[in-house]
């Protein structure tokens, strides 16, 4: 009896390591250097810091419902109402929604780039994959159309994590913007989390999954069931976009060709050829805008640019 109560202490206390330490690895996924974003982007020449400081633009704080701020930047070269909303990936930062939103200023777009929460300038302790960032994102749709009014032309991007985000909002709060481009999202949290224990970390997800789901639960207050976009992607009528990179071996593709297949109405597909996790745009550029040009065109009702042309682009 006393052999086996050891062994049970020992169980639980190995069990009780792994989900402290899978949670941790969950909720403060090391981030990169806002510096390494910074000088990446510009050494790949997808800033061009000069023409970006030059644009028309202002700084806001906008309150998250869970008590930080969110730091964002509303970049407005043109007269209009006609807005983006770029949410960037995990471990990234707003300075990294700068390629999508010049991609829109050409095409006529205002735009809003802001800080995730525990990324960048933004509040927050702890990240959870669209969990809480979704009604961040809310926050933020709901200032921008108290700003510019209720006439708003809205179309929101983002990608991953950022994409899964969006996607959670639209599904589970409100369809509140025009379109959507969902660039390489998760279709559930649990599956990719289980794919990646596999692939990365040659563990088996049935025991740890359910250990890390009740650590979670009691530490940040949800659970990973709760982050699914394919739970919710039917409640979303708004037409989507759909992106991924066809050699995606992190999040893989299948997840957004099954996303595009339970979405109901209009949508659009586009895999591109070249690249890996997060470089569709990076490495097909050319066919990356003919998606959206196509998309904007057959959904939306967009076919030009407002007279114009963006500062400095």
């Amino acid at each position: 009896m006393r052999r086996l109560f050891r062994f049970l202490l020992s169980f639980l206390v190995l069990l009780s390591s792994l989900g402290v330490y899978f949670t941790n690895r969950l909720m403060y996924m090391k981030k990169k250097d806002d510096d390494f974003i910074l000088n990446r982007e510009k050494e790949a020449g997808r800033l061009n810091q000069l023409e970006f400081e030059q644009l028309p633009k202002r700084e806001a704080t906008i309150d998250s419902p869970f008590g930080y701020v969110l730091k964002t930047v509303l970049v407005e070269p043109y007269q209009s109402n006609r807005y983006i909303i770029i949410c960037h990936g995990v471990t990234e930062n707003k300075t990294n929604s700068i390629k999508y939103m010049n991609l829109f200023l050409k095409r006529g777009f205002n735009a809003v780039i802001y800080d995730h929460r525990r990324h960048g300038e933004s509040g927050g302790k702890t990240t959870s994959y669209g969990h809480y960032e979704k009604y961040d994102l809310k926050a933020v749709v709901n200032w921008l159309k108290k700003e510019k009014g209720a006439d708003l032309q809205l179309g929101i991007h983002g990608e991953s994590m950022g994409a899964a985000t969006m996607l959670l909002y639209a599904g589970m709060l409100e369809d509140g913007a025009d379109f959507y481009i969902a660039d390489c999202p998760f279709s559930d949290f649990k599956d990719q989390l289980a794919y990646q224990l596999k692939a990365e970390m040659k563990l088996p997800a049935k025991l740890l999954l359910p250990v890390a789901d009740l650590f979670l639960r009691v530490r940040d207050k949800y659970s990973i069931r709760d982050v699914s976009p394919i739970s919710v992607i039917e409640n979303i009528k708004k037409p989507v976009l759909f992106i991924h990179s066809a050699k995606d071996d992190f999040i893989l593709p299948t997840m957004t060709e099954a996303l595009f297949e339970q979405k109901k109405g209009p949508k659009k597909l586009f895999l591109a050829v070249n690249g890996r996790h997060a470089q569709s745009l990076n490495e097909n550029a050319e066919e990356y805008e003919k998606a959206i040009d196509e998309f904007l065109e057959d959904h939306v009702h967009f076919r030009q640019a407002e007279p114009g042309q963006p500062v400095s682009l």
